[in-house]
């Protein structure tokens, strides 16, 4: 089946509201499913919803939650999301951050008290397209070990930033980790082996079994420069906001211990240089002289200009899931 990107955000708003969700609570994260599935991000679109709805029905994320904004600081902007999803929270202070930022010349929005927010240049990307360079850091709960470590302590802890290209921005996003934890799970459950990389098992060791890393850790990416990493994004994402760090959450891989209440940070910086955009069109431009050279964020826009044309197609398994849920399909 063949679905426009509208049919998708009403698919999933559909299933989020039939799994206790408020208009507010869905609508915010339908817009960031179809937004991913715009850019062939299935694992965090439709992909990840079933995973969205089933912890609404058991109560890790409060479906009804109102986020609370609070503007303490002319460059400071906070908001708690209540045990409500991220998405909805980010919308709440996204228009103060930016008029923060366009009058201070930088800005920051912390999040608190949320549930795990998905891809995060979604939301650089967005203040990139208001001619903002943007910075976001995300918390996770506990999935990786320390460097050195064989327990898990951080979460895969990724981060985003988005600059002003002359057309679609600049979007680095990036985790911590070698991998997400739900690659791990798919591979467990197709039987299909994993990079030696990517995970521990529970003796410390690098291994090629996914269900064995399933008992074990994530591996950071790039050794100890991924756990440095890991420890940069608790600081800045549940340091500054009074989250929980990654190993205070309850888990967000089964239904166990209620809301994680995890941080996201944002900074938002208004460049001060005029040509901002084209300078870094020129570096962009310089940087792909060379055959071969891929530049970050360039994939997800040649995807959306497909998508936008062709539609999103999902298969009678993921149709008959989606059914289930509560989708009009």
């Amino acid at each position: 089946m063949i679905l426009t990107l509208e049919a998708v955000e009403t698919l999933a708003n559909d299933c989020l509201m039939a799994s206790g969700a408020t208009a507010l609570q869905a609508g915010a994260v339908a817009r960031s499913i179809r937004d991913a599935e715009a850019e062939g991000t299935r694992g965090i679109g439709l992909g990840y919803l079933p995973w969205y709805c089933g912890h609404l029905k058991v109560g890790k994320i409060a479906g009804d939650a109102v986020p609370v904004l609070r503007h303490p600081a002319p460059g400071l902007v906070q908001v708690d999301a209540a045990d409500g999803f991220a998405h909805p929270a980010f919308e709440a202070g996204e228009a103060p951050l930016i008029a923060a930022a366009d009058s201070q010349g930088i800005a920051m929005l912390g999040i608190t008290n949320a549930y795990a927010c998905g891809v995060l240049g979604y939301f650089t990307a967005r203040l990139a397209r208001q001619g903002l360079v943007a910075l976001m850091f995300a918390n996770a709960s506990s999935t990786m070990a320390p460097w050195g470590g064989r327990k898990p302590f951080f979460g895969t802890n990724p981060w985003s930033m988005a600059a002003p290209r002359q057309g679609a921005p600049l979007i680095l996003d990036s985790s911590s980790s070698a991998t997400a934890y739900v690659n791990l799970a798919n591979a467990a459950a197709a039987g299909q082996p994993i990079p030696p990389h990517w995970a521990l098992d529970a003796e410390g060791h690098p291994t090629t079994d996914a269900q064995r890393a399933l008992s074990g850790t994530i591996a950071p990416a790039g050794g100890h420069k991924g756990s440095a990493l890991a420890l940069m994004v608790e600081v800045l994402a549940a340091g500054l906001t009074g989250a929980h760090f990654s190993h205070q959450a309850s888990s967000l891989g089964d239904d166990l211990g209620g809301p994680p209440r995890l941080g996201q940070t944002l900074i938002a910086i208004k460049p001060g240089e005029a040509g901002f955009a084209d300078r870094i069109e020129g570096l962009i431009a310089d940087m792909a002289a060379e055959p071969g050279v891929r530049i970050p964020g360039d994939r997800r826009h040649a995807n959306r200009r497909r998508i936008e044309s062709d539609g999103v197609s999902i298969d009678e398994a993921l149709q008959d899931q989606l059914r289930r849920l509560g989708a009009r399909i």
